[in-house]
């Protein structure tokens, strides 16, 4: 396929690649400056991508592992594959079966309410979520802003329904720092309900996790344990700051009906999708994504984009007729919302065979703009990308951001155990206004950019595949 960038940019990166090869070391021709810029070329070019993303938001639509859809997602992602020659192999997993049932909540009572008025407060259950009685409970609501306050006001907590009243912050997130802002929201999601349910709460509510204040509620999961598995919800930021306010005024009680049922294990599986490597083949490039999403919308950012994305890189080498040096597996992970089994399962299938395992990709941030990669890989080890960083920088996402840790979900037994992970660099300052919420839907994906994140995983995953250099074992970790 003709580039579609000029033969004099071209001119320049080989230029500039034979100047930087004493400090490179010498590469395959495969990683050749033509090859790579041929890869990022057709991955613009192509709509293949989003057309497999179009498939399952919505064809398949929600994904929760153990429902319907999971099941659907799985079938349909295979075929796909099938179809494109590569090898697919479904892997057998066990994993957790949670629904929603009914979800309602109303402002019973509170200082200054006039004589008749309740007052809907707009709530979705989280992850693990117990059950309230089928007509519901009714409680004072506390509302804490900290797990500190929390265990001062301990004679209030039993009976009652909690509230952890913790804002998202976005600006945070806008200046580039989406992931620390929701690790502090996430925080109280997850640990929260377990907390008060430890404490003697009748029920526990959690501030959305998310900066578009549009009265919606943003679901995920909970730390709840069997034994201890109160109901709890999501409470968008509005009804939040409401029972704030109200609460500064005096008690206020809450009729609250939560109906979720936490099934046996459900069978389900991985989608794994080789691509044959050559005279390095025993070796394995993961690229993947999350297949699963929670049940409000169609996963279209979360995880959707991830795994068309990983889908697209052997579609995209298939048409430019590229055979890798070692093998590149596409892997769709199952469950990584509510118990990473999918993960879990690679790993102890897997882990006899962990030294062959080169490196692994992991896209799970959303579909914004990338403007490079994440890689956990030894400071010594950065040198050996520059070629790749200069393949990309005609589309704006050269970058490589060195971590010790990506903090990847699926991919995190691997990391743990050595294997260098990558990821994806994407803008993500308006990932978490869609994130787990109703409004995770296809329209809310940009093409353009879906086709910046193809290039860029198609760039990685086949540089990787093809490197004469060894990137080494990152340190094995206990955590």
């Amino acid at each position: 396929m003709k580039s579609a960038f000029p033969i004099k940019l071209s001119l320049t990166i080989l230029a500039g690649c034979m100047l930087s090869a004493g400090a490179i070391g010498a590469q395959t021709l495969a990683n050749d400056p033509a090859t790579l810029a041929r890869i990022r070329d057709s991955a613009m070019q192509e709509d293949w991508a989003y057309a497999r993303l179009a498939d399952l938001t919505d064809l398949v639509g929600p994904r929760l592992s153990g429902s319907a859809g999971a099941a659907a997602a799985v079938d349909q992602v295979a075929a796909a594959m099938r179809k494109i020659g590569a090898k697919v192999t479904l892997q057998p997993v066990k994993v957790p079966h949670w629904v929603r049932g009914a979800e309602t909540a109303e402002l019973v009572d509170y200082a200054g309410r006039p004589a008749g008025i309740t007052q809907k407060v707009v709530l979705t259950a989280l992850g693990g979520s117990g059950a309230t009685p089928a007509a519901g409970l009714t409680a004072p609501v506390i509302v804490v802003r900290d797990f500190e306050e929390l265990k001062a006001r301990a004679a209030q907590v039993k009976g009652a329904i909690v509230l952890f009243d913790v804002a998202f912050d976005q600006e945070m997130a806008e200046r580039g720092h989406a992931g620390p802002a929701y690790g502090r929201g996430s925080n109280f999601r997850v640990n929260g309900p377990k907390v008060a349910a430890e404490m003697g709460a009748a029920a526990a509510l959690v501030r959305s996790v998310g900066g578009a204040d549009y009265r919606i509620a943003h679901t995920g999961v909970t730390g709840l344990v069997d034994g201890a598995r109160i109901p709890a919800a999501a409470v968008t930021a509005e009804d939040a700051m409401l029972m704030t306010r109200l609460s500064a005024r005096g008690p206020v009680k809450m009729h609250l009906t939560l109906t979720p049922q936490t099934l046996p294990d459900a069978d389900s599986f991985n989608v794994i999708a080789d691509l044959p490597g050559g005279d390095k083949a025993d070796e394995v490039v993961i690229v993947s994504g999350h297949l699963d999403s929670w049940d409000l919308a169609t996963g279209a950012h979360d995880d959707g984009t991830g795994v068309a994305a990983a889908m697209a890189v052997i579609d995209t080498l298939n048409k430019l007729n590229l055979k890798p040096r070692r093998t590149i597996r596409v892997i769709a992970w199952m469950n990584e919302e509510n118990g990473t089994q999918g993960g879990k399962g690679y790993f102890e299938a897997n882990k006899d065979k962990v030294e062959r395992h080169f490196a692994a990709i992991e896209s799970d941030s959303g579909g914004g703009r990338p403007f490079g990669v994440i890689g956990s890989v030894r400071p010594s080890v950065v040198k050996y990308f520059a070629p790749l960083q200069k393949a990309l920088e005609p589309i704006g996402a050269s970058m490589f951001d060195r971590r010790d840790v990506t903090g990847a979900a699926d991919t995190s037994p691997l990391e743990r155990a050595g294997v260098p992970v990558f990821m994806p660099l994407v803008d993500a300052s308006s990932y978490f206004s869609y994130h787990h919420t109703p409004a995770d839907t296809l329209d809310k994906v940009n093409p353009l950019e879906l086709k910046r994140h193809v290039a860029v995983m198609t760039g990685l995953t086949w540089y990787l595949a093809n490197m004469d250099e060894s990137i080494g074992r990152t340190p094995k970790r206990d955590d």
